[in-house]
């Protein structure tokens, strides 16, 4: 009974109450698909926010509040088993005995933080409403119970830290990609706009942050993520162990990644873990969205799965907290905002190694490299040779070099290179 009365409190207070003031994604979710719409994504990426966006646009439509029911399972007061989940539909049905639940929206926020959750959406999905919209901080969980108990009947999305062009929405700045690159001061706002995204990422919350508290905001937030989501998630008791591994991942972002390098440095400091360990953190951190692992392009499928990987994070502002950049290490910075920018779970997105390396190719379509230090000429012919070995793999009659701030074309062994300015780049990617 207290427990009941607890759920229709929070359940009226949302229909009583005012929603945040939204800004716009780029990402929308359907309004009628008759799936249940899953949303996954890091912490602090937007996740419930991009619910609000999708509660108004139905409330816009002439959707009744009363209609909608939103529930976050990190409200500490909702404490809730498999068994008594069905209180949720009690106490929404005696607030509102009227109702006809098979035209109410159901948003359900981190559910995952319940056990036996998939059960109870499949059976609200079966026999009370189709309007289901799920969000959870864990892919690969969230993965597994969607594929076990609901099967056929999700759509999934997934959700980041802003993009570069959310980010000037954020900002508001206007910026007219077709003129405002021939405006002088437009353009000096948006380079300055782009390196204050390189520094600090595009967490929703920092950006309208002081900057004297970003760096520790974000501080806090991989401490959050070390904790929650990767020690007591997947019960790791050697947290000493679990932070080195992930600080070392943070130090080789950009890079191929050995695992095995990282075993022998913590074992000749006499910790004491097994590499098969140091493989299931890994796999846990990509998992919970703090990393992600790029694959080296093999011509076969099982290779690629199995071979060399380079490391990047969801977000740069998450790396820039954790390590040191000066000016001359922002190449790490803006190869992670590329990458950022590129990356989609509808895109083949791999990296090229032969006997040069290419940093990116999209769908064996587009060529990809960056090079913050364009002007250095012994660093510009070795991108170059790696980008057109790239394209004449793949066949490709041109490649693209992402710049610092050079802008310009050239043509060499038939291939052509597009020099672009990453602020450039981010906000016009090449269609792949």
């Amino acid at each position: 009974m207290i427990m009941k009365n607890i759920l229709k409190t929070i359940i009226r207070d949302f229909h009583t109450g005012i929603l945040p003031e939204v800004i716009k994604r780029d990402l929308s979710l359907p309004l009628d698909s008759r799936k249940i719409i899953t949303v996954t994504g890091p912490r602090r990426s937007g996740k419930t926010y991009l619910l609000f966006q999708h509660i108004k646009l139905l409330i816009d439509s002439g959707v009744s509040r009363e209609k909608i029911l939103y529930l976050n399972f990190e409200d500490e007061r909702i404490d809730l088993t498999w068994s008594t989940l069905d209180l949720i539909i009690q106490s929404y049905q005696e607030l509102y005995p009227h109702l006809d639940l098979k035209a109410s929206y159901f948003f359900f926020d981190e559910i995952q933080n319940i056990e036996g959750w998939p059960k109870f959406v499949r059976r609200i999905y079966d026999s009370v409403t189709k309007n289901i919209f799920l969000t959870g901080s864990n892919s690969s969980l969230f993965g597994q119970e969607i594929a076990t108990a609901l099967r056929g009947r999700t759509i999934r999305y997934e959700v980041f830290p802003l993009s570069f062009r959310e980010f000037l929405r954020f900002k508001k700045f206007d910026f007219d990609e077709e003129r405002d690159f021939y405006s002088s001061r437009k353009k000096a706002q948006l380079v300055n706009y782009f390196n204050e995204y390189l520094i600090y990422g595009g967490f929703p919350e920092i950006v309208f942050l002081d900057q004297m508290i970003k760096r520790r905001t974000l501080q806090e937030y991989f401490e959050v993520m070390t904790y929650r989501d990767l020690a007591e998630r997947y019960k790791i008791k050697d947290t000493l162990v679990l932070k080195y591994f992930l600080k070392r991942l943070m130090e080789n972002a950009g890079r191929f990644l050995s695992v095995n390098k990282i075993y022998n440095e913590l074992k000749s400091q006499g910790l004491k873990v097994g590499k098969d360990t140091l493989y299931r953190y890994l796999e846990y951190a990509e998992d919970s969205y703090l990393i992600k692992l790029l694959k080296k392009h093999y011509k076969s499928v099982g290779k690629s799965e199995l071979g060399e990987k380079k490391v990047y994070l969801i977000d740069t502002g998450l790396l820039n907290s954790l390590r040191w950049f000066e000016k001359k290490d922002y190449g790490v910075l803006l190869e992670n905002a590329v990458f950022r920018a590129i990356y989609s779970p509808d895109n083949n997105l791999t990296c090229f190694k032969e006997n040069k390396e290419c940093d990116f190719i999209v769908n064996e379509k587009v060529a990809i490299q960056v090079c913050f230090e364009a002007g250095e000429m012994e660093t510009l012919k070795r991108e170059k040779d790696g980008l057109i070995e790239a394209c004449k793999y793949f066949h490709l009659k041109e490649g693209y070099i992402v710049t610092n701030d050079q802008k310009g074309e050239m043509e060499e062994s038939g291939i052509k290179i597009y020099l672009v300015p990453g602020y450039e780049f981010v906000l016009k990617k090449p269609e792949s």
